[in-house]
């Protein structure tokens, strides 16, 4: 299905991909996507149209790549971005900085809406030099998550000034990443295979809850939660392994799954279809994990585009996994893996994926749409 694929190239190493969120009662797929840059001279955020929509051929295959509509320079590289709504995008810098942009859909630009000045910090707020890099950015608007570098915590809000609360000393390692469990209630990753559930309304500085990776202290790089079952997290680290956690019991993941050959930098759940789970890799691969058990029975917006064939000439790996992702006995089930993209080189750095969409950016300077993601 890789003709379904659309590809720009666009002169930077891309390090950050996410869909535009859709309106609530929106049923079309998603339009517009925002990109950020990393390890160029001059770093950009960019917005895009994700190619031309009213162009469908006969089997309802797209045509036309994806074209850009504004971009604004980022000082420092881009370690995360979220959008916070329809019109603002929360980014993170290697700079500790935290920067919400605005995008005008009137006239198409990119404005700095607002900033947090070296969030994140090794010294102090005050040396030129101090900052820290900020490596992870979630939201729910109005709020506003960050971590970094320095082990720290900041919660924001969107429409005040300073920081509404920081945890100085929430980490003695690198925070990498971090997600909302519940609307109190935040889960980090760090550089010491560690995962911690925070709850914001506690005035105190420690974590509610610690788990670990046995033994090896793995670094953890990214983080994303099941959207039906809060208590299923999935994380991936520098051993490309994913980990897939049950935070309701132990304190060890449930399932250890052999992935990737290099790190993982992101692992995301189908937004409305958490069957199915996407990961990519320093390795050059994107792997798309199908545990729904009977593939007739998919949901029917996989169905759009007229085909019905799953899987055409993919070679798939059976892997023995679980209920859809929890399991005593994971040789039960089977999962089908896929890697999207076979023969790439470099490290492909973000993915996002919404409705049949997915798109994703490499350090070979390009992005790339795919809008029958299920076809």
């Amino acid at each position: 299905a890789m003709e379904d694929v659309s590809a720009k190239f666009v002169s930077q190493k891309i390090s950050r991909t996410r869909w535009r969120p859709l309106p609530a009662a929106a049923l079309q797929p998603p339009d517009l996507f925002a990109t950020g840059s990393w390890d160029n001279e001059d770093n950009r955020i960019s917005i895009w149209s994700a190619g031309d929509l009213g162009n469908a051929g006969l089997n309802g295959e797209y045509h036309g790549e994806p074209h850009l509509l504004c971009d604004i320079q980022h000082n420092g590289d881009v370690m995360d971005m979220q959008f916070l709504d329809q019109e603002r995008i929360v980014v993170a810098s290697s700079t500790g900085t935290v920067t919400i942009f605005r995008h005008h859909q009137n006239n198409q630009t990119l404005s700095a809406h607002h900033r947090w000045e070296k969030a994140h910090y090794h010294v102090d707020q005050d040396t030129s030099c101090g900052g820290a890099a900020c490596t992870g950015v979630v939201c729910n608007n109005p709020e506003i998550v960050t971590v970094g570098e320095d082990g720290r915590i900041n919660l924001f809000r969107a429409d005040q000034k300073d920081a509404v609360r920081t945890i100085d000393n929430a980490d003695s390692s690198t925070l990498h990443a971090v997600t909302f469990l519940r609307t109190t209630e935040i889960l980090t990753v760090n550089s010491i295979g560690q995962l911690k559930i925070w709850d914001l309304r506690q005035q105190r500085s420690e974590p509610s809850q610690i788990f670990s990776l046995a033994g090896d202290r793995v670094p953890l790089h990214c983080v994303d939660r099941h959207p039906n079952q809060q208590h299923i997290v999935a994380t991936g680290g520098q051993d490309g392994m994913l980990s897939i956690w049950d935070i309701r019991q132990g304190t060890m993941p449930v399932s250890l799954l052999n992935a990737h050959e290099a790190e993982m930098w992101e692992v995301h759940f189908h937004p409305s279809d958490p069957d199915h789970l996407f990961t990519c890799s320093e390795d050059g691969s994107l792997w798309h994990w199908d545990t729904s058990t009977n593939v007739s029975e998919k949901p029917s917006f996989l169905h759009q585009g007229g085909r019905s064939t799953a899987y055409l000439s993919h070679s798939t790996i059976n892997q023995s996994v679980v209920s859809a992702w929890l399991s005593n006995d994971p040789t039960k089930d089977r999962m089908e893996i896929t890697n999207l993209i076979p023969n790439q080189t470099l490290s492909v750095n973000s993915l996002d994926v919404l409705g049949p969409c997915l798109v994703y950016g490499t350090d070979a300077e390009a992005i790339y749409v795919n809008r029958q993601l299920f076809a």
